[in-house]
């Protein structure tokens, strides 16, 4: 290549060819890790995180049990409103989340359906842990003396009324177990220890899948005072006395 006078060092800089990485590495980022810069986008990031985490947890409506979360059950509750009473142990629930802090029942859009057909499969079932009321006339079988009478007392007590239920797990009929309780004269109520004292249902009993949380010995206490009382389905004499857990399974065997 021949030399030519008046070519110059800098001249010869200009034409070398720049790289990327080195165009990158004279990129001022002080811009960037700037504190007054940096602080505000990582409030701002973990603000958005953590708003959509506890609209999961705790604002999101749930329609239907199978639906729960499988991290919901034994540790959170659930606050709604029951829709209708199904037999003297069950019922069906409005999930509303946040109550009226969250606007339900004076927000637009916050209500409670009122028809079936709004309803449907918008609904939890829920079933009351560790107590079983006297079987209902359904599939072909007759009714259980005290049932009717437990369903009406049940649908007095709870329904349209907003209950908080603490679940535990979701039963083979894909309806939620749980404690159940409601306001009643500005006292929290157990739902399922009140229908004991009553003698309106029984300690729940089976070999397996019982779920009490920790009020199994609370409960056997009130079904012995309304033993002790005769009351509901504890007033006729012992030897006429059977069991909802009996009378499904003399059902049961029947039918085979």
């Amino acid at each position: 290549m021949p030399w030519w006078p008046w070519s110059s060092q800098d001249e010869k800089d200009k034409k070398k060819v720049v790289k990327w990485t080195d165009s990158l590495n004279r990129t001022d980022w002080t811009h960037y890790t700037d504190t007054r810069n940096l602080v505000p986008v990582i409030l701002l990031t973990t603000t958005i995180i953590g708003s959509y985490a506890f609209y999961r947890s705790y604002l999101r409506r749930i329609p239907q049990a199978s639906l729960i979360q499988p991290g919901f059950w034994r540790k959170r509750s659930l606050f709604g409103k029951v829709t209708s009473v199904g037999d003297g142990d069950n019922f069906r629930l409005f999930h509303t989340p946040g109550g009226r802090l969250a606007g339900w029942g004076w927000l637009p859009g916050r209500r409670v359906p009122r028809e079936r057909k709004e309803l449907q499969d918008k609904t939890i079932h829920i079933r009351l842990a560790g107590i079983d009321a006297p079987e209902l006339a359904h599939f072909g079988r007759p009714s259980q003396p005290h049932s009717q009478e437990a369903l009406d007392w049940l649908t007095s007590y709870i329904l349209h009324r907003r209950i908080r239920a603490f679940i535990y797990k979701k039963d083979q009929y894909d309806r939620a177990v749980a404690t159940v309780y409601v306001r009643r004269w500005l006292l929290r109520r157990d739902v399922g220890l009140q229908m004991l004292r009553m003698g309106l249902a029984t300690v729940y009993e089976a070999k397996t899948g019982a779920e009490f949380g920790d009020l199994e010995d609370k409960y056997r206490n009130a079904e012995k005072w309304a033993k002790l009382k005769r009351r509901g389905m504890w007033a006729g004499k012992k030897k006429d006395y059977e069991s909802p857990r009996d009378f499904k399974n003399r059902m049961g065997s029947v039918e085979q």
